[in-house]
């Protein structure tokens, strides 16, 4: 063996050491608990704890936030609900799958793969017990009547199942259960998506036997699809259901020998914006922002209930949500009363500008994480697969988390954080990359135009938008003709980690086919 070779054997295994050491210090002792909890459409500016001008008292999750780290310069992997849950749950953006724009449905078929590792499996496989009570919104595979069709897998967002020939009386092909979740208590997409049915482990509590009659004109700001409801399921108990439920399970799985991990993707306060008493007229501004303090205040209540059980010390809880505020907020009220749901930044829901996907993210763990904690480093939503991974001392293999970065290192600030650039994705599949200061949105004209309106142009030219966000957080001007060698390479370092399927380290990955046109494929694979 040459001296060269003992080397760079002796340097291979001083850093094994390092990083087994680092893993060992994180992972001695009880496994902490772990809750995510998502909510949908929160603008970063909704929360006092980010936006000290905001009118909208949200108490609870201000001193969540206190107590842990707060995250100034996190991203959703989307600027929209589905997509976001996906990368959440596999560490892989949303676009590396057929749904290339847009949303699933409550009656599409299920955009994760069977095959796919989730978080879930991971920590399932880890001796955790595994709970997801919210809202789903990744599809489902339906059994379907009279040998109606059905579809394996999400392939093309028009993949929608007729909801008359869904047979609520037998469970789910496909659903929570077999991404390794084993507890499940859902609604399968949003609040204004049908059927309007409450799934336990994929089975229906009760059959729909009517239909949504609600009308546009006693919500304003909230647009409804007219489908299936069940007797059981009442529009404005959702939230306060899926809270009481999440309790119950943190009071029976405290303490046991097995921790527990909650995946909550709350229902609110996206549209239909449905604040009820004693939340109803307390903002003092709009549903919305009474909605939002009802999301506050319920918070609350899971914190409380982790005090009084005694496990908060290990409990690590992460709150984020699932893309900026939505326009169903009424946000000319909401701009008349002095309150920014985007706080200091450009767009919301939908848009590449950062309200579209710059959300609020906090960490609370007391055992680990010190109070009053604040990290500038940029991340991304699809980091939470390498976070987890991390804290089990597990090493991704190379068609796992492939979008993911540990966060690990930054919360309990020792190691090195390694994600080199992020990347944005908008409703109409239109593409972003942010590296350092500098942000290029590319081919913007195929989707969305620069103030985030959420609406195709007529014209269609290739034009690059690139904002530097340490000068121009607003991104109100386009320097792109100034840097053109910046555009280049972000353009560069785009298409390379869309073509090799990943953008971590590791094996060229296959992206999943195309099936719908789409606006940037074009640049990004040809």
């Amino acid at each position: 063996m040459s001296v060269y070779t003992k080397k760079v054997m002796y340097l291979f295994i001083v850093i094994s050491h390092v990083f087994y050491t680092e893993s060992y210090a994180v992972s001695k002792g009880p496994k902490p608990n772990i809750i995510y909890i998502l909510a949908d459409d929160l603008g970063i500016g909704d929360l006092t704890f980010y936006n000290k001008k905001g009118k909208i008292p949200t108490p609870n999750l201000d001193k969540m936030g206190a107590e842990g780290m707060k995250f100034t310069d996190a991203h959703t992997s989307s600027s929209v609900c589905t997509p976001t849950r996906y990368g959440i749950l596999t560490g892989r953006y949303n676009w590396r799958t057929p749904l290339k724009e847009f949303v699933t449905w409550g009656n599409s078929p299920t955009l994760i793969r069977k095959d796919r590792l989730t978080v879930a499996k991971l920590l399932q496989s880890h001796g955790y017990q595994t709970a997801n009570i919210g809202k789903w919104h990744l599809g489902l595979n339906w059994s379907m009547k009279n040998n109606s069709p059905d579809f394996e897998h999400f392939s093309d967002r028009k993949d929608r199942v007729d909801q008359n020939k869904i047979d609520f009386s037998k469970p789910l092909k496909f659903g929570a259960l077999n991404l390794g979740f084993d507890y499940s208590y859902m609604i399968p997409g949003s609040l204004n998506m049908p059927p309007f049915v409450y799934l336990e482990n994929d089975k229906a509590t009760m059959l729909p036997t009517k239909k949504t009659e609600r009308k546009r004109s006693e919500y304003p700001y909230s647009s409804w699809i007219k489908g299936v409801v069940a007797d059981d399921f009442v529009h404005e108990q959702v939230l306060p259901t899926f809270v009481k439920r999440t309790v119950s399970y943190i009071e029976e799985n405290a303490n046991k020998e097995k921790p527990f991990f909650i995946y909550m993707p709350l229902p609110s306060p996206h549209s239909p914006v449905l604040p009820i008493a004693p939340w109803k007229g307390k903002s003092g501004i709009n549903e919305y922002a009474d909605f939002v303090m009802m999301v506050d205040d319920l918070m609350g209540v899971i914190f409380k209930t982790l005090k009084e059980q005694g496990i908060e010390e290990n409990t690590m809880v992460v709150f984020t949500s699932d893309n900026g505020c939505s326009g169903t907020a009424n946000l000319p009220l909401l701009k008349k009363k002095n309150h920014s749901p985007s706080y200091i930044y450009s767009g919301f829901k939908g848009s590449y500008l950062e309200g579209g996907h710059r959300v609020p993210f906090m960490v609370k763990w007391p055992e680990k994480i010190k109070p009053n904690s604040v990290c500038e480093e940029t991340i991304c939503t699809t980091d939470f697969m390498a976070t987890i991974a991390d804290l089990l001392g597990y090493c991704l293999k190379d068609h796992e988390g492939e979008d993911s970065y540990s966060m690990l290192p930054l919360l309990i600030q020792k190691g090195n954080f390694v994600r080199e650039a992020t990347i944005h994705h908008d409703k109409y599949g239109v593409f972003a990359i942010r590296k350092g200061d500098w942000k290029l949105i590319v081919s913007p004209n195929s989707g969305i135009d620069a103030a985030g309106k959420p609406a195709k142009h007529k014209n269609k030219s290739s034009e690059d938008i690139l904002y530097n966000l340490k000068t121009d957080v607003k991104e109100t001007t386009n320097i792109a003709h100034k840097y053109p060698e910046k555009v280049k390479e972000l353009k560069e370092l785009l298409i390379q980690q869309i073509k090799e399927g990943r953008s971590t380290k590791g094996k060229i990955q296959s992206n999943d086919e195309i099936t719908t046109p789409w606006p940037q494929a074009a640049f990004a694979f040809h």
